[in-house]
């Protein structure tokens, strides 16, 4: 029995699977062995053996406190990964889980996290297992953008359907913390094969993965240690939203609340407000001139010397403006100036040790300026 359990555990782990003790008990128990050892002894023979390393400041099992919807289709999740192919391109995989049952929905291969590629793995998903009731995902451009002041792609045509979208808080990815799991689930399995050459070719390997997660592979968060698969057919799938209709979304829309309002100071205050309110969410690519500097809604940005020259995309609401580089990074961020203001530094002196720092990146909604 110990060389069995040992050998099983080596070819899970070749095979790109996960291979501690729950798992080579999952593949006996497919195997057809009944009087296997416990999770406990597993593990201490393993240990024993030399094959694994012990890990005492771990937290233990029962310290976890797992949030589960219902049912499938009660809440969907997404998220994207980078892979590089062998020639050394790297490319996105879009993941899609189901929350309740763990099954994957769906998953893509794309050139890059782009809201079109996020659009079509649901789409693919949608048609294969119907419409979900709620869909969490980050704050990324691809994904839901509305912290960042506009509604993308992929939201409108959740909306477009009933489905309710919604977010984690900003730089909290343990909200995402299944799709996150997930992503390193399939990084052991595409490191146990060969590189791909194409897109084409790591999608295969992709679906291949998901076949083996939702119909094979036993998992540790589900009851009784189903597969994804198993657990989907176990519960009732939830019932689709109700798709809106204009009249219907018109009905629910709740009305402005009345305000009255005589103070001069307040009455101030309101124009202000009301003048930030009019300012439409834009976005643009510019460059940047030999000072590192730019415009924006007739307001000059200084970026610093160190951009000077650079390609950068711009977006603003009356709340923020932001810039970001080519790939997507964030390179400043401010609220958006007072009515008048003319000119926004970067916040940072030529004696700065390491100018230019990269600037924090301070929620939308956040009233932390930068301006000089």
């Amino acid at each position: 029995m110990v060389t069995l359990v040992v050998t099983i555990r080596q070819q899970l782990e070749t095979e790109g699977l996960d291979y501690g003790p729950l798992s080579v008990l999952a593949r006996l128990r497919r195997l057809g062995i009944t009087d296997a050892p416990s999770r406990s002894t597993l593990s201490r023979l393993f240990t024993q053996a030399g094959v694994v390393k012990a890990e005492p400041k771990k937290k233990p099992r029962s310290a976890y406190r797992r949030f589960v919807y219902p049912a499938p289709n009660c809440l969907w999740q997404i998220d994207a990964t980078e892979w590089t192919l062998s020639t050394g391109v790297v490319c996105v995989i879009f993941q899609l889980i189901d929350d309740h049952s763990r099954l994957a929905l769906a998953s893509l291969v794309a050139p890059g996290e782009t809201a079109e590629a996020a659009v079509r793995v649901v789409k693919q998903a949608i048609g294969r297992h119907g419409v979900p009731q709620k869909f969490l995902s980050d704050n990324g451009l691809a994904f839901n953008p509305s912290r960042r002041g506009y509604i993308g792609k992929l939201v409108e045509y959740l909306h477009s359907l009933g489905v309710v979208t919604i977010t984690g808080k900003p730089y909290k990815p343990t909200t995402q913390g299944k799709n996150e799991r997930f992503h390193r689930t399939l990084h052991r399995f595409l490191n146990a094969h060969l590189p791909a050459d194409t897109m084409e070719e790591l999608q295969a390997l992709v679906d291949e993965f998901d076949r083996i997660y939702n119909t094979e592979r036993e998992h540790q968060a589900l009851p009784g240690h189903m597969t994804p698969h198993e657990a989907w057919d176990a519960t009732t799938v939830a019932t689709a939203p109700t798709k809106p209709t204009p009249e219907t979304a018109a009905k629910q829309a709740p009305a402005p609340p009345e305000m009255v309002v005589t103070s001069p100071g307040a009455l101030a205050l309101l124009a202000e407000a009301h003048a930030k309110l009019t300012i439409p969410p834009g976005r643009a690519t510019q460059v940047l001139d030999a000072r590192g500097r730019t415009g924006v809604l007739r307001i000059t940005f200084n970026l610093g010397q160190h951009y000077a020259g650079s390609t950068v995309h711009v977006q603003w609401t009356h709340k923020l403006v932001e810039f970001f580089d080519l790939d997507g990074t964030q390179i400043a961020s401010h609220p958006m100036p007072s009515k008048g203001v003319m000119f926004v530094g970067n916040g940072r002196t030529k004696h700065d040790k390491f100018y230019p720092a990269k600037p924090s990146e301070p929620h939308p909604d956040s009233e932390q300026s930068t301006m000089s």
